[in-house]
């Protein structure tokens, strides 16, 4: 049960690394926090439906590895 909740636990962990990776970014530094008020008056327009599935994505991902981690120190116990 431990060798299958901690190969669980590094599929998940690879998993949210690609996730955050594919994210994009809200910022670019500090020209992007000095223009960023700026692009979100004039209206800049991004991919929202693949923003909001990443986010969901996300949310399951860092909520399962957080089960997993807790359920690994169990069963080592």
């Amino acid at each position: 049960m431990h060798i299958f909740l901690v190969t669980l636990l590094v599929i998940v962990c690879i998993s949210l690394i690609v996730v955050v990776l594919l994210q994009s970014s809200r910022s670019t530094g500090l020209s992007g926090a000095i223009s960023g008020g700026a692009e979100q008056l004039f209206g800049k327009q991004k991919a929202r439906g693949i923003d909001l599935i990443l986010h969901r994505i996300t949310v399951v991902l860092s909520v399962l590895f957080f089960v997993l981690t807790i359920a690994v120190t169990y069963f080592k116990l």
